[in-house]
């Protein structure tokens, strides 16, 4: 099973968002949730356990529940306003215009499951010996929901070929990086897979 990020999620009964992370553990390799940005207003980030997903391909993925019942999902994301210091506020001069000199902060908090990580599309993945390339997807055995494969498409040195790097060969993860065993010429004597992009149009 691909599991992919920022690709059109459905509902039973009709579209709903995109995918934008993925939870895993990663001291078993086990992909636990997805998030789901609903296609609302405001847009609401929404954690959807794994085992709710009932088809994925590298373009969509189809989930078994109904709009509704994604909204009453627990939001991966809440907005935090902080108010400015108690004081009065001195206006910073702009010709022509005045603005306050300071304003609320917006802070985003993720909520991510303890001991979990979000992996999002687009972190990097570094070989022993540098830096290689990006992460786009992951495969997942649907029977245990780990992963086996970690895939790279974007940055990295085959151009238009996907390579599909074995779980085995990651050395840990953190949400920005994934570190691999593997050194560039390794990776690259791995087979590649076709690419399975719409005509003109991104995964």
């Amino acid at each position: 099973m691909d599991i992919p990020t920022n690709v059109q999620v459905t509902c039973g009964d009709a579209p709903c968002g995109r995918s934008t992370f993925i939870i895993l553990n990663p001291v078993t390799d086990e992909v636990t949730h997805l998030v789901v940005q609903q296609e609302t207003f405001p847009e609401t980030d929404r954690l959807v356990p794994v085992d709710l997903i009932a088809e994925s391909t590298p373009h969509r993925i189809l989930l078994r529940c109904t709009k509704d019942e994604l909204s009453d999902m627990p939001p991966f994301t809440e907005t935090e306003f902080i108010p400015p210091a108690d004081r009065e506020m001195y206006p910073l001069m702009m010709w022509p215009y005045a603005v306050p000199e300071s304003a609320a902060m917006i802070l985003k908090h993720e909520h991510i499951p303890p001991g979990e990580l979000a992996v999002r599309r687009g972190a990097r993945v570094e070989a022993s010996d540098g830096r290689i390339g990006k992460v786009d997807e992951f495969l997942v055995d649907p029977e245990t929901c780990h992963i086996t494969h970690l895939i790279m498409r974007e940055g990295h040195l085959w151009g238009q070929k996907d390579v599909a790097i074995p779980v085995s060969e990651i050395e840990r993860m953190d949400e920005d990086t994934v570190y691999l065993k593997m050194d560039k010429a390794n990776i690259e004597a791995l087979p590649a897979i076709p690419m399975q992009r719409p005509w003109g149009k991104e995964a």
